[in-house]
């Protein structure tokens, strides 16, 4: 062995190092975390699985009819960017930005899209649905203004412009298929306050967040009373008890479970 060539040992060395931290790193370790999980944290470690093959209470879920319409029966989750809709292989944000606020003919902006389902939420609960840089029939309030004329690009012809002028220019509706780039791009906030929250509109970062606010489960309150026939003080504590709080005591908001809210619903 005294013999053995230098470069050989350290071979020999490195081979023995790789065996030892694969058995190590490899088997013994997860073996250990896997052992300690199960003992500590069982239901976690298995997905957080709600009983009755309702899926994982990780993972939101549509509460949807076959066409895509709420369940007024259930409350609803927030909106989902993976895949169509909470696809845990296809987890992913939108990738939109605040500028994102003019519609192509193949895919609605942003803006556009957040008040749809604002204007489409208020309509299902009975409130407001209007928001800031919102027009009333639900695109973006979005000119491009050229110095004769400004164009509602998100309101095609014949839509009528959600104002009659800006800054003295007469306001059109967009024609199909005519360029405005040239415009300047003008985002029209108006004096509309939102009643709808934020996290109805808007997609998680993951599109797999199972949580509401507490705000858009207390609006959804009395469509869910109504139609179970429930008393709404009843669905009310059903969200207090199915509601966590900040972690830690003071990250982030209290948020609503919707998959066990509703599975609470079906119970009572």
């Amino acid at each position: 062995m005294d013999r053995m060539p230098g470069w050989l040992r350290q071979h020999l060395a490195a081979l023995r190092a790789v065996a030892v931290l694969t058995v190590l790193l490899g088997l013994v370790y997860p073996l250990v975390t896997t052992g300690v999980a199960q003992a500590l944290f069982h239901h976690q470690a298995n997905g957080s699985l709600v009983e009755g093959g309702h899926g994982s209470s990780l993972i939101g879920q549509s509460f949807t009819d076959a066409d895509g319409n709420p369940v007024r029966k259930y409350f609803q989750s927030r909106p989902s960017a993976a895949g169509d809709g909470y696809d845990p292989t296809s987890t992913s944000a939108g990738n939109l930005g605040p500028e994102d606020v003019i519609d192509t003919p193949d895919r609605k902006s942003l803006l556009t899209q957040v008040c749809t389902r604002s204007k489409a939420i208020g309509e299902l609960e009975g409130v407001s649905g209007a928001r800031p840089y919102c027009t009333p029939d639900g695109v973006g309030a979005v000119l491009k203004v050229f110095p004769d004329k400004a164009v509602s690009v998100n309101q095609a012809c014949p839509a009528v412009p959600f104002v009659a002028t800006y800054e003295g220019r007469r306001v059109e509706c967009a024609r199909p298929g005519e360029d405005y780039a040239a415009g300047r791009t003008v985002p029209v906030r108006g004096d509309a306050t939102a009643v709808v929250p934020a996290d109805a509109v808007t997609a998680s970062g993951s599109g797999l967040d199972p949580h509401i606010s507490l705000a858009y489960a207390e609006l959804q309150a009395p469509r869910v009373a109504k139609e179970r026939g429930l008393d709404q003080a009843e669905v009310e504590r059903l969200i207090r008890q199915h509601t966590t709080g900040r972690a830690l005591g003071f990250m982030g908001e209290p948020a609503v479970n919707v998959l066990e809210l509703n599975l609470a619903l079906d119970r009572s």
